[in-house]
């Protein structure tokens, strides 16, 4: 009697097993934490993802994800497409370089208009490029391409490519840039490089960027003297843009970005270089901006994103970003524009979080950056 029970309940269990990995495929794994204001809990919703860079959410759960080999993906009815969606344009996925960035338009609902950051090949090397595209819901295609900002000077090397985008509430693009592995570029304003840039959204330059009557400035440079900056976000309180770049060894940094102001690279920096030695002047030089908030040892910052919505509402306003080197994701609290206190979530839980954004149902979706990389959420453990 005793054997037939048991294989009655192990011919239930299994049952009940496949049943419910029928119902619901793409829930692989649910793991519940704790942290100092929320439980929660890691629910996978994706994987098979190759190195994805960035997200950006359509409507609902459908999202938009950007591989950065090459492929833009969509995230759709609770699963992955495995068909690539057609008219991402060529990169170079390189080193560090590949696609970067999917941003969608102000007003997406009525122009289906979104915006791709990338590597992309010149005559004399590579640079980071912002095309704008329109999408098309029929067949999930991107059409009518224009070019909206293209990185000059182009040169080889596959390092530093920046590559984050948002609109601000004006209206405004802002791009960041790389220094491209050669550091004395941020300071230089005839080049792109180590920027963040502002534009309009057809590529045109605000004539309230900041004016210089030397021949061969880039008039699109709104900030300079940045390093790598991968992350960046607005401020929902006082709709500042806040960046955070990458430091040599040490110094990776958090700025709250004003017109016209040098950030410092590489003639001041937090870090040292990767054999120890001193970069430039120190930590301070006269006219150039500290920043907000700086790591070290370095955690390598990637994505960012203030918390605004309700499903977890003692981390309102908080300020969240992944860590690659850390394989965490790191939550700030502000006060004003000082950063007060840090906690470090997920340790060791995920791998290399990539990119972290709020969706419209008010939770927090993280992907690793990993060969099989993955699509996660966060959601309150009630």
């Amino acid at each position: 009697m005793l054997f037939k029970d048991l294989y009655l309940l192990v011919k239930f269990t299994t049952v009940f097993l496949v049943t419910f990995a029928a119902t619901f495929p793409n829930l692989v794994y649910a793991i519940s934490l704790k942290s100092e204001l929320h439980d929660y809990r890691i629910v996978e919703l994706a994987s098979g993802l190759e190195n994805p860079w960035s997200m950006a959410f359509l409507s609902g759960e459908a999202m938009l994800i950007t591989e950065r080999t090459g492929r833009l993906r969509l995230f759709k009815n609770k699963k992955l497409d495995p068909t690539p969606l057609d008219g991402v344009p060529n990169v170079v996925a390189s080193g560090q370089g590949g696609l970067f960035d999917v941003l969608l338009h102000p007003k997406f609902d009525s122009n289906r208009q979104i915006y791709l950051s990338y590597a992309a090949k010149g005559k004399t090397g590579v640079n980071t490029r912002v095309t704008r595209f329109v999408f098309d819901p029929e067949t999930s295609a991107l059409r009518k391409p224009v070019t909206v900002f293209d990185a000059k000077p182009k040169v080889f090397g596959g390092r530093h490519f920046g590559g984050r985008m948002i609109f601000d509430r004006l209206g405004y693009l802002f791009i960041s840039t790389g220094d491209r592995g050669e550091m004395l570029r941020a300071q230089a304003l005839s080049d792109h490089s180590g920027s963040i840039i502002r534009i309009r959204d057809d590529g045109r330059i605000p004539k309230s960027n900041p004016v210089n009557k030397h021949a061969g400035i880039r008039t699109e440079i709104f900030s300079y003297g940045h390093r790598n900056p991968q992350g960046m976000a607005l401020n929902p309180l006082s709709g500042a843009v806040w960046t955070h770049e990458h430091g040599p060894r040490g110094g990776d940094e958090i700025n709250i970005i004003n017109i016209g102001k040098n950030y410092g690279w590489p003639m001041i920096t937090h870090g040292v270089d990767y054999d120890g030695s001193k970069i430039g002047l120190g930590t301070r030089a006269p006219g150039m901006e500290q920043p907000q908030y700086y790591w070290t040892p370095s955690i390598a910052p990637s994505g960012m994103v203030f918390y605004s919505g309700t499903k977890f509402p003692r981390w309102k306003n908080n300020l969240f970003i992944g860590s690659l080197k850390n394989k965490m994701l790191v939550r700030l609290e502000i006060t004003g524009n000082v950063i007060s206190k840090e906690e470090r979530l997920l340790k060791d839980k995920i791998g290399r979080v990539r990119d972290v954004r709020e969706g419209p149902d008010g939770f927090i979706y993280l992907i690793t950056d990993e060969l099989d990389g993955r699509l996660v959420r966060l959601e309150p453990n009630n």
